[in-house]
């Protein structure tokens, strides 16, 4: 054989290893989730149950906010604290939190406002003065799109045994039937690309730790230096997770997932997310701009496909429609599973959503190598190797309307558009937002 034959057999054959690795990643993400979701474990007694402090970043408010910050207030556990945080004292999600802590005045919560600056991650920043002000041992990050159920803290705690530094929630989304086709495809990414991922990693030791919903030991952060060594880096929970493991402490996947419940949704947003995930990614692990598309059901298909023609003189049509066949059916498994219950849309729906979110993710993923710039928030950063950051000019952006001298509305430009009122100094929640209150 010549050269470029041998070349060609190589390639071809290192394709059908990836190809089966790739069914491998999918069989133990279905078995790991099988075997570790939706468990019930036993609960300690209540004296046994150590004391927690809830951190709540908040930057604005959207439709959703009230409920899912209730939930916290709502929690069956003995003893826990609330820390929320917001940075401007014009953040009308003051309100509410301050509504909340009035109808609920034996729950321990208290609210700072303003940042501290110890790093350019602005998440850090605004968490700080409640990590320091914290009086539990065990810390519990939780973003404000979550939403919990009365039970899940007590799960969290119930998965930290002596050996375990921290417990992660894998993400997922609440039913959200009124957000249209948008909540359908957040769902279907979240239960099979990103459950696959988490749970691949996770049954195999690799850091696949995302911070919407975690519970950690202080004790082992606070010796590495505490959140500013976090905060050089936007994708501080991943070296968090990493901080952890390092002083001798294993992760572990909590038994119930987290429930994102924001109340805007829609795809062109959801895709600046992923590209910003990938973005991430790709700066902290530089290996996965190969590796990463090459796990993705398009691509791998048509490369397994012309690897096993080439080899096995297979037609490669009828080998990509298997795989692509396969990989559909395994991901509903996967879906089902992390669902654990009937699923809140139609098949026809899944199929729609599948096909979408594979058929783009090549080309989502091409996006996130255009710059290496990070819009998170009202903040831009600049992404270097390794995943530190750089921050960049950071003004918020904001539309007034003068009505008179007295009165200003203001659009702000956060996930979800809202409006304020402010009058002499006091900021109210526009209409939009007033039930909740």
């Amino acid at each position: 054989m010549s050269v470029e034959q041998y070349f060609a057999v190589g390639l071809a054959i290192a394709i059908v290893g990836g190809w089966l690795f790739d069914w491998l990643m999918h069989t133990v993400a279905i078995i790991y989730g099988i075997r570790r979701l939706h468990r019930q474990l036993p609960t300690p007694s209540p004296e046994d149950l150590p004391g927690v402090s809830i951190i709540k970043p908040l930057v604005g408010v959207d439709p959703h906010l009230y409920a899912n910050l209730e939930s916290f207030f709502k929690l069956q556990y003995p003893n826990f604290e609330i820390l929320f945080c917001v940075q401007e004292e014009s953040d009308p999600a003051i309100m509410i939190v301050q509504k909340l802590m009035e109808l609920y005045p034996k729950v321990d919560a208290k609210l700072f406002i303003g940042i501290k600056y110890i790093c350019p991650n602005g998440k850090i920043n605004n968490m700080i003065k409640a990590y320091e002000a914290a009086k539990n041992e065990n810390l519990l990050i939780s973003d404000s799109c979550i939403k919990m159920n009365e039970n899940t803290l007590m799960e969290m705690v119930c998965c930290m045994k002596p050996d375990v530094g921290m417990v992660v929630q894998m993400p997922f989304f609440e039913n959200r039937p009124k957000l249209g086709f948008a909540s359908v495809y957040e769902k279907v990414y979240f239960a099979t690309f990103n459950a696959r991922s988490t749970l691949g990693g996770f049954a195999t030791g690799i850091n696949a730790c995302t911070g919407m919903s975690c519970l950690f030991r202080r004790e082992p952060v606070d010796k590495a230096g505490g959140l500013a060594p976090l905060g050089q880096y936007l994708s501080e929970d991943y070296i968090l997770n990493h901080t952890i493991t390092q002083a001798g402490y294993k992760s572990v996947l909590c038994t119930s997932t987290a429930q994102q419940n924001s109340g805007c949704s829609s795809v062109s947003s959801f895709h600046k997310r992923i590209i910003r995930w990938s973005q991430l990614r790709i700066a902290l692990l530089p290996h996965l701009i190969i590796l990463e598309p090459l796990s993705e059901c398009m691509l791998m298909g048509a490369c397994a496909s012309w690897a096993i023609e080439y080899l096995f003189g297979i037609s490669s049509m009828g080998v990509f429609l298997m795989h692509i066949l396969l990989w559909f059916l395994l991901d509903y498994t996967l879906l089902r599973i992390v669902e654990n219950g009937p699923l809140p849309f139609s098949k026809f729906e899944f199929v729609v959503a599948w096909l979408m979110r594979e058929t783009l993710a090549l080309f989502l993923t091409l996006q996130s190598h255009r710059n290496t710039i990070v819009k998170w928030r009202h903040k831009q950063y600049k992404l270097n190797w390794g995943g530190k950051i750089e921050e960049l000019n950071n003004n918020q952006v904001t539309t007034s309307l003068r009505l008179d001298n007295s009165e200003v509305y203001e659009r702000s430009s956060t996930r979800c558009d809202y409006l304020t009122l402010n009058r002499n100094g006091k900021t109210f929640v526009s209409e939009a937002f007033r039930y909740s209150l």
